[in-house]
């Protein structure tokens, strides 16, 4: 029976900020997007990512409060899913093997990971279920996909998964056809930029957007592989420096000195040769993964879906539809409506539509031969 009086609490956290929103079924009744300054971080530099977890709980608990909301009154919280081991798509109950997982970092830090410790905080609180939806972990790849051209180093599968299926699934609500029966590639274009190929209900490839594919707003993405050995080895950087110049300090960020694709946009409008040139290599680049991941379909491609905050941009959504034209009809989905995917992934366990996974249970995705 659907859960009719369903109130759930999404939060998704990200690098220098906590969203969260709490839905009656799938109607927000509040949103916020607590900004945490760089003063309020400054305690937790060069630290584990989870170090933040008791000042974010706190920072979320008080805008609860501040607005009246009891969380005692909520059927399920759901928190963003992390850098966990390769999993099938799907809502997983937050356990003390996740945590224990998530506390380990094994596959990397990252912002995320503190989606499972924040939902099963207030869930305690709440006296309700904690779960995270479709990790950045999740791989649906066939094993063909995971070799990288040397047994030394093998293809992970890392994307904005919760983002993605998510649109991939709406598009095929909206156009009556279910989702198993389409080939998508969908484009995530965001901090970073995901290029992903579905077919029958599976993410079959993507690139890894912390090394792999376009490069984005921050992010390097692929890069010359020996003359990044060369400065690995020139004794003028440390590992930090060199993974925060591809993952934090790339892009737009290092060929403009700016994130703000607004701001690339009016320096364009103001003749800026530079940054029309850059503008255009990234749309470029984007192009080109659109292709390669139309390759991986075998060039059927039913749709191409472009979502994230830079499909808000009237120039960049007209530029990728002049590039990838050709390939399919390119249908826009704006922003990252990430709050409302986990929602929607809580509320398909409430209402039954869904048993929700036990990582436990689940050691690894059930994979395509390839």
């Amino acid at each position: 029976m659907p859960a009719a009086e369903a109130r759930i609490l999404a939060v998704n956290p990200g690098s220098t900020s906590t969203k969260f929103a709490v839905f009656e079924r799938l109607e927000p009744v509040l949103v916020k997007n607590l900004r945490h300054e760089p003063e309020e971080l400054e305690p937790f530099r060069g630290r584990p990512i989870l170090d933040q977890r008791d000042f974010r709980a706190a920072e979320i608990e008080r805008a609860l409060a501040a607005a009246g909301q009891d969380v005692r009154t909520l059927g399920a919280v759901v928190g963003r899913g992390g850098l966990l081991r390769p999993l099938a798509s799907g809502t997983y109950l937050v356990t003390d093997t996740m945590l224990d997982e998530l506390r380990r970092a094994e596959r990397g830090e990252h912002a995320s990971n503190l989606g499972a410790f924040l939902a099963s905080g207030v869930a305690a609180h709440a006296g309700a279920p904690a779960y995270i939806v479709d990790p950045v972990s999740v791989d649906e790849w066939p094993e063909r996909a995971r070799l990288s051209g040397t047994p030394l180093l093998t293809r992970p599968c890392f994307s904005h998964a919760l983002n993605t299926k998510a649109v991939a699934k709406r598009f095929a609500q909206e156009t009556g056809r279910p989702y198993p029966s389409l080939r998508l590639v969908v484009v995530h274009a965001g901090s970073g930029i995901s290029v992903s190929a579905h077919e029958k209900g599976r993410m079959v490839d993507v690139n890894n957007t912390r090394e792999e594919g376009p490069f984005s707003t921050e992010r390097a993405g692929g890069v010359p592989v020996m003359e990044l050995v060369d400065l690995c080895f020139s004794g003028k950087y440390t590992r930090k420096e060199i993974e925060t110049l591809l993952f934090r300090e790339g892009g737009l960020q290092a060929y403009l000195g700016t994130k703000d694709l607004q701001e690339v946009e009016r320096r364009i409008a103001g003749g800026d040769a530079k940054a029309s040139l850059v503008f255009d290599a990234m749309l470029y680049q984007i192009g080109k993964e659109v292709g390669a991941m139309a390759a991986v379909l075998n060039g059927r491609v039913d749709a191409i879906l472009l979502t994230g905050g830079m499909a808000h941009s009237g120039r960049f959504c007209s530029a990728m539809r002049e590039a990838t034209s050709w390939i399919a009809p390119l249908v826009l989905f704006a922003g990252e409506e990430e709050l409302v995917a986990l929602a929607e992934g809580a509320l398909r366990v409430l209402d039954g539509e869904e048993s929700p996974r036990v990582l436990e249970d689940v050691a690894a995705p059930a994979l395509a031969s390839a």
